[in-house]
């Protein structure tokens, strides 16, 4: 695989005042989504189909108001929060961005090299072991202003994330489960540490608002979700230039934003 693989002059602005910030920083991709509102979603390798759908739909809420969904780049959880996202996503990976892991991730990584932003503390060859997928996610939990954990076990990978979040003094929210499922997340709830997501819509809102959809601004929606510039020019044509003229959107390091 060949990507153009990038350093950090300087590590990003919000993993400066993490407990242990990192040396240095790569990325492949566009860096302009550390600019958005940055809202990580970590949860099980093996979630429920409840967890499933609940995750999706944050993540694509969370994008439609222009926020950036952080997660891990890991299978269950981290994947479906990425693909709903999409392409308002960054991924932190636990190995150097030489190559793809887990395999099964190969597509949706090699998405988010192409249009969104791929980040890793690791030089070129680092294979992913224990240590450095607890280093991963205190960058996750790091780059966030808040952590989702979707579903959770109590000693698992995404309680260590609710860990760095609690250093940080960083708010934890997490999904309702019923009994007996999600032991993690029920336990923060039990002990006062998170708050729950009763409703999507309510939730997200607090973030930015949706873009109404009518016949006069339904290239806003589309807009809304900062397509790449190549990908809104195949699709709507010189549309797209109008409306920057107009000033309702910005275009800028090849992808459209709404003004």
């Amino acid at each position: 695989m060949q990507y153009n693989i990038k350093k950090f002059k300087d590590i990003p602005k919000q993993l400066k005042n993490i407990k242990t910030p990192p040396k240095s920083m790569y990325y492949i991709g566009d860096t302009s989504f550390l600019d958005k509102r940055l809202i990580s979603i970590v949860g099980t390798r093996r979630p429920n189909s409840y967890t499933k759908d609940m995750t999706y739909k944050l993540s694509h809420g969370l994008s439609e108001v222009g926020a950036c969904v952080v997660s891990g780049g890991a299978m269950g959880v981290d994947a479906i929060a990425h693909q709903g996202a999409y392409p308002n996503t960054i991924s932190i990976l636990a190995n150097s961005l030489d190559f793809f892991y887990p395999a099964i991730n190969e597509k949706l990584l090699s998405n988010i090299y192409k249009n969104s932003l791929a980040l890793s503390e690791y030089e070129k060859d680092y294979k992913a072991r224990i240590y450095s997928f607890v280093q991963r996610n205190r960058l996750v939990v790091g780059l966030s202003e808040a952590l989702i954990v979707t579903q959770a076990d109590e000693n698992s990978g995404s309680m260590r994330s609710v860990e760095f979040a609690l250093q940080e003094g960083k708010k934890i929210y997490v999904l309702p489960h019923r009994i007996g499922e999600s032991k993690g997340t029920q336990k923060l709830i039990e002990e006062g540490k998170a708050e729950i997501i009763y409703n999507i819509s309510t939730f997200i809102s607090q973030f930015g608002n949706i873009i109404k959809s009518n016949n006069k601004d339904k290239f806003l929606e589309y807009f809304s979700s900062s397509p790449s510039l190549d990908d809104a020019l195949k699709k709507y044509g010189s549309k797209v230039y109008e409306y920057e003229l107009e000033g309702k959107i910005i275009i800028k390091n090849l992808r459209i934003y709404v003004k």
